[in-house]
């Protein structure tokens, strides 16, 4: 044979081997899925709930008016640190002033008014006393009269002017007992004329104080609406007042945050929490739990569900306050901040990363021989256990994990879960291999799948779909 011919026979030769393995490999490959995996580790694991809300002072008063007028004077301006007791505005109180004037003249009348009456009411007793020793002086001299006239001692002229007598001093008596009982009256008369007069004076001395603002506890001036030639008015039935100020006690200072409902059964008082603020970034602040709402709050309106008029399906939050221990001294309130609350803290717990957990229907999980399921339903053994179709569509939670390079679903029951990790309880070991991605083949993949380890970068066409 010709030397050419050996050569083109060796070269086919290759080809055929080459294409075959080719084959081979292509078809080895066509059924395997390209998966992301992570290692089952122990570490230390904290259960983070986080919320955004604002800073809020724990002690704040929104002053109102009290009463309408206008304001003449404002010592203070926003910003201003005031103390307890220190004046903070002035209404116009020219006919309030002249009113406790007035009341407190009419107090002293009636006072003068009691005094007199209080001695009209002596001057009373004591004739009343003189009328009774008068009579009880007539009654002796008739007495004796009577006696000296049955023994015929006495003229009847005689008897009868003592009779004249005693009946004008029983007479007197009845006229001074009146009087007394009328300078009684016209004591107790001025009496309630004092009570009604102080009364008036505390109700306008009441209303010359609501002219005048003081401040209720040390603090500083946050909010300062009003200016000096403003006219307030106080609030009636829905209609609000005006508010002349705001004063913050900014020595305690809270972030109060909106925790969502399907997290607030999670927080507790107590519960240590790292707060950043917008307005103060790559700082954080740490504080406490220190109330917890109990009234849930709906979302699109931030109204409370028990003040709401109709029920609604809205998401709806719970207000949570955290108390800053370390707030920087220039914080002010209404500034946008986000609270990390931790509610559970675990060490030494078996984890695996969120993205490896999925969920699988029972019958997704049934051994796939091939062939129709109610083919192999009809050709199973009379004695293997029947499944309720009911539980066939329950969903189980798991992962998948990789053993001899196929992807095996593991049931797991899990526990707290953090930022990127989650605690598993039951169902793999520490070193366990377990399949986190990408999100597309996790969804679609199937028990016993042939996979290939890919722990590069996922493309942007990985992550999105």
């Amino acid at each position: 044979m010709k030397t050419w011919k050996k050569v083109l026979i060796g070269i086919g030769a290759t080809l055929i081997v080459g294409i075959a393995v080719a084959v081979a490999v292509y078809e080895s490959q066509k059924n395997v899925v390209s998966v992301q995996t992570g290692k089952v580790q122990r570490q230390t694991l904290a259960a983070i709930v986080s919320a955004s809300g604002e800073i809020k002072p724990k002690t704040y008063v929104n002053i109102g008016a009290n009463a309408f007028g206008k304001i003449v004077r404002l010592h203070v301006k926003e910003g201003d640190h005031v103390k307890k007791g220190q004046l903070l505005a002035q209404l116009e109180n020219v006919q309030s002033s002249a009113d406790v004037n007035a009341t407190r003249a009419s107090v002293q009348a009636a006072e003068t008014d009691a005094l007199a009456a209080d001695a009209a009411l002596k001057t009373a007793l004591a004739d009343l006393n003189r009328a009774q020793s008068d009579a009880d002086h007539a009654r002796l001299d008739w007495d004796r009269a009577q006696g000296l006239y049955r023994a015929a001692l006495i003229a009847k002229q005689d008897y009868d002017l003592k009779k004249a007598t005693w009946e004008s001093a029983e007479a007197g008596l009845a006229q001074a007992q009146a009087r007394v009982a009328q300078s009684q009256a016209q004591k107790d008369s001025a009496d309630k004329h004092i009570a009604q007069s102080e009364a008036n004076l505390t109700r306008v001395s009441d209303v010359l104080r609501k002219t005048t603002y003081e401040a209720p506890f040390d603090g500083v001036i946050t909010n300062l609406p009003v200016r000096e030639g403003e006219t307030v008015v106080i609030g009636i039935q829905n209609s609000p007042g005006s508010t002349l100020m705001t004063i913050a006690d900014m020595s305690v200072i809270t972030s109060e945050v909106k925790v969502d409902e399907t997290d607030i059964v999670n927080v507790r008082l107590g519960q240590p929490a790292e707060v950043t603020i917008d307005a103060i970034p790559r700082k954080v602040f740490h504080g406490v739990v220190s109330e917890i709402g109990d009234n849930a709050i709906v979302r699109s309106t931030g109204v409370a569900t028990s003040q709401a008029t109709s029920t609604s399906e809205e998401a709806k939050d719970f207000k949570v306050v955290v108390t800053l221990s370390d707030p920087p001294p220039d914080l002010r309130p209404g500034l946008s901040s986000t609270a990390k609350i931790t509610t559970a803290t675990r060490g030494n717990i078996v984890t695996i990363p969120i993205q490896a957990l999925t969920v699988r229907s029972r019958s997704d999980l049934l051994p796939a021989a091939g062939g129709d399921r109610s083919v192999q339903a009809a050709n199973a053994p009379a004695d293997a256990p029947k499944l309720d179709p009911a539980k066939l569509k329950e969903e189980v939670q798991g992962v998948f994990i990789i053993r001899n390079k196929k992807a095996q679903f593991v049931p797991v029951e899990t526990g707290i879960s953090g930022a990127t990790d989650i605690e598993v309880i039951k169902g793999l070991q520490e070193g366990d291999e377990v399949i986190t991605g990408s999100y597309k083949v996790l969804r679609t993949l199937k028990p016993g799948a042939s996979v290939k380890i890919d722990n590069s970068a996922p493309t942007k066409e990985e992550e999105s779909s």
